[in-house]
């Protein structure tokens, strides 16, 4: 039987992905590339809504793409791509703004609350469209699942509707696809302030684990997380959010029920449950950080996988696009 068809991707917004992004995406990612035709990109065009030095978005590039195979992701099992290496997003993401209403644009929650903090002389065109090249992402590919973040939901319903307003004005052209919003339990927060969610734009390095820190750098922020005085081990999201943080976190990278890792530290305080937790952390990281570093000491290697990729994309892309021209009147050439 035909696979089911997946999309989902993440900026390169920074020089490592953060234990959020792992356990929030790429775990669940590795996992899904099993069962589905994944696409995964590295979605440096959505980066240029933020000021970046070029040489840096280009490294920053291959770093995140690295980061994406040591984490599992199979270049031989799902399509890895860059999506500037596939023009046809841009392209595709132009018709689909011809049919996406001004203020329909302008409800989106991320630009709503941007715009509001930074003034509108401050907040540019392609930050306003951002979900209407989020759009042609993901329908490009006629994609059956999105998995995302519950703050992402919005997006993939306003690809939803552009998807159906297309297909009733022109003819079918597009799979709808629907959003898979992964589970409260999987949302990482800040190690200094639990009620933040970590975040590649936090405040304070010292709330972030990122996946290629060094591994003494990450046991040493796990020390320092943010607690409570209490000293129980115990899951109370409202009460004691920085010890239900790392209850969560321990239980996301192990696999385990937050209530065996409760009754493992009953009664015996915080300073023994970190020190466990650091010690999943670099079980887990070490070995991603060790491959992503060799990945990323063969740049011209990696270039080379992720262009197989990026024709392999295109070639679904293509079709798609040359389908939505046809049926919006462009006149092929010649």
């Amino acid at each position: 039987m035909k696979k089911a068809r997946l999309y989902s991707g993440m900026q390169p917004s920074a020089d490592s992905l953060q234990i959020g992004n792992y356990i929030g995406a790429l775990m669940q990612w590795r996992d899904l590339q099993e069962t589905y035709d994944a696409f995964f990109s590295v979605v440096d065009l959505h980066a240029l809504t933020q000021p970046n030095d070029p040489a840096e978005l280009r490294e920053k590039t291959r770093r995140t793409a690295a980061q994406y195979i040591a984490a599992g992701i199979e270049p031989s099992k799902s399509t890895l791509y860059v999506q500037s290496h596939v023009p046809a997003h841009a392209e595709l993401a132009w018709i689909l703004s011809t049919i996406t209403g001004f203020g329909e644009a302008g409800r989106m929650t991320q630009f709503k609350d941007k715009s509001q903090r930074y003034g509108s002389d401050a907040t540019s065109v392609g930050l306003f469209t951002y979900p209407v090249l989020m759009a042609a992402d993901i329908l490009l590919y006629q994609t059956d699942i999105v998995p995302v973040g519950d703050d992402q939901k919005q997006h993939v319903e306003l690809t939803r509707d552009l998807a159906e307003r297309f297909n009733g004005r022109y003819g079918e052209a597009f799979r709808v696809p629907m959003p898979v919003i992964q589970q409260e339990t999987a949302r990482i927060y800040d190690l200094q302030n639990p009620l933040a969610k970590m975040s590649k734009s936090a405040e304070s390095e010292a709330g972030v684990l990122w996946l290629l820190d060094d591994p003494a750098a990450s046991a040493k922020k796990i020390m320092r997380a943010v607690t409570d005085s209490e000293g129980a081990v115990r899951y109370d999201r409202e009460n004691k959010p920085g010890v239900s943080n790392l209850l969560v976190i321990y239980a996301a990278l192990t696999g385990r029920q937050i209530a065996s890792i409760e009754d493992e530290y009953a009664g015996r305080g915080y300073g023994d449950f970190k020190k466990g937790l650091a010690d999943v952390v670099m079980a887990e990281f070490e070995p991603v950080r060790a491959r992503a570093m060799d990945l990323l000491g063969d740049p011209a290697e990696l270039d080379r996988v992720l262009a197989i990729n990026a024709a392999r994309a295109a070639e679904v892309a293509d079709e798609t696009l040359a389908k939505v021209y046809d049926s919006v009147g462009l006149l092929r050439r010649a």
